[in-house]
C-alpha cells in the first residue's frame, strides 16, 4: 500500500468528513451498541431466529447491490477486452474459492473469515484516506495495522465476546460440506478465544498509540475513536445481528462517502462508458439493463454454488440453514471482490482514489 502523496490527499479532502453518509454510519453503530449494551445489563435476550432475519435482510436486501455497483463503477469506463479478463479471472477466483471448500472446509470457513476482514479493513482504509485523511499512518506498517485492527474488529471482537453463536454457525457453514468437521478443533477454542482477545487488544492499543506518536492531530482523534467504537459495537452486538448491520450500515454507507468525497474526474476512455447516451433515456435504459444482467449473473453464481455444495442447506432447519450458506456465499463473492478488484488492480481498483 502507497504511503506517497497522502499529505496532498488530506488536504484535498480535509473538509469531506462531514458528509453525511459518515456521521449516519458512526450514529448507526453508536445507537446500537448503546442499546444492545443496555439490554444485556438487564438480562433482556434478541431472539436467535430474529437475529438470523436481520442477518439476511441486512446481507442480502441491503449490502449486496453496493458489491456489484463497485465493480459496475470500476468497468463502466474500461476497453472491452479489460472487462473480459477481469471477469474471466473473477469467475476462476469463485471457482478456486468453492473447490478449496469442497476439498478442504475447515480451510475454506478460516479463508471465509479472512475475507471478511480483509473487505472491512482495507475499504475502511481507503475511506479514511479519502475523507478524513491519513496523515497519522505515516509507514506502510501502521496503513496494515489500520486495516487489521478495522477488519479484525468484524471477526476477532464476535469470537471473543459472542462465542457460542459463532462457534454454532461456524459449524453450520462448514457442514455444508462435511458436518462435524469443526468438532475436533472445538477442546482448543477457548485458548484460541484467549489468544485472539489478547492479540486484537494489543493490536488496538498499539494502532491508537503510534497514530498519536506519529502524528496526532484530527485524522488521528477519528481513525481512534472509529477504531474504538467498531470493537464496542461488535462486542456489545450480537454477532448475526451486528455483521447483518456492519456491512450496509458502516462499510456501504461509508463507501459512498468516498465516492462522493473524491474528484469525480472520468478515468478512462469515455467511448466504452456502459452507460452513455445521448439522452437521459438511453442512459437510464442502460442503466436498467446493466442491472438485470447484473442480477442474473450473481443468481447464477449463487444457483452454481448450491448445486456444488453437498449440503446447501446443512443438515439444520431453513433459516440457521439459509444463514449458514448466504455466509459461505458471500465470502466466495467477495474474495474476487478484493483480489481482482483491488490487489490485481490496484490504480483503478473498486477503492479508486484519485
Amino acid at each position: 500500500m502507497p504511503t506517497t502523496g497522502l499529505g496532498s490527499v488530506w488536504q484535498r479532502h480535509r473538509d469531506t468528513d462531514r458528509h453525511p453518509s459518515l456521521w449516519l454510519s458512526r450514529a448507526s453503530l453508536l445507537v446500537l451498541a448503546v442499546t444492545f449494551g443496555l439490554l444485556g445489563t438487564v438480562g433482556v435476550r434478541v431472539p436467535l431466529r430474529a437475529q438470523m432475519v436481520v442477518y439476511l435482510v441486512g446481507m442480502v436486501a441491503l449490502n449486496l447491490p453496493h458489491g456489484g455497483y463497485e465493480h459496475f463503477e470500476n468497468l463502466r469506463r474500461r476497453r472491452p477486452s479489460f472487462r473480459w479478463r477481469y471477469v474471466a479471472v473473477y469467475l476462476a477466483a469463485i471457482g478456486g474459492f468453492v473447490g478449496l471448500f469442497l476439498v478442504a472446509p475447515v480451510a475454506g470457513l478460516a479463508l471465509a473469515l479472512t475475507v471478511a476482514m480483509a473487505k472491512g479493513g482495507i475499504g475502511g482504509l481507503q475511506v479514511l484516506e479519502a475523507t478524513s485523511g491519513t496523515e497519522h499512518l505515516q509507514t506502510r506498517f501502521q496503513r496494515g495495522l489500520a486495516a487489521t485492527v478495522r477488519g479484525g474488529a468484524v471477526m476477532l471482537v464476535p469470537i471473543v465476546f459472542w462465542p457460542e453463536t459463532f462457534h454454532a454457525f461456524s459449524s453450520l457453514m462448514v457442514g455444508l460440506v462435511e458436518p462435524g468437521a469443526l468438532s475436533s478443533y472445538a477442546g482448543s477454542f477457548d485458548t484460541t478465544r484467549l489468544v485472539i482477545g489478547s492479540g486484537y487488544g494489543l493490536a488496538l492499543t498499539a494502532h491508537i498509540v503510534l497514530g498519536y506518536v506519529r502524528g496526532g492531530g484530527r485524522s488521528w482523534l477519528i481513525d481512534a475513536g472509529e477504531s474504538l467504537l467498531l470493537a464496542v459495537f461488535f462486542a456489545s452486538v450480537p454477532v448475526l445481528v451486528a455483521v447483518g448491520l456492519y456491512f450496509p450500515f458502516w462499510y456501504s454507507a461509508r463507501q459512498v462517502a468516498r465516492t462522493a468525497s473524491v474528484e469525480q474526474e472520468p478515468v478512462g476512455d469515455e467511448r466504452w462508458d456502459l452507460l452513455g447516451g445521448a439522452d437521459a433515456s438511453t442512459v437510464a435504459l442502460r442503466a436498467w439493463v446493466v442491472l438485470v444482467v447484473g442480477a442474473l449473473a450473481t443468481f447464477g453464481v449463487l444457483a452454481a454454488v448450491y448445486w456444488a455444495f453437498p449440503n446447501p442447506l446443512g443438515a439444520s432447519d431453513l433459516l440457521p440453514g439459509a444463514v449458514a450458506f448466504w455466509s459461505v456465499f458471500i465470502s466466495i463473492v467477495a474474495l474476487p471482490h478484493i483480489i481482482v478488484g483491488s490487489v490485481l488492480d490496484r490504480d483503478r481498483g473498486i477503492w479508486y482514489v484519485p
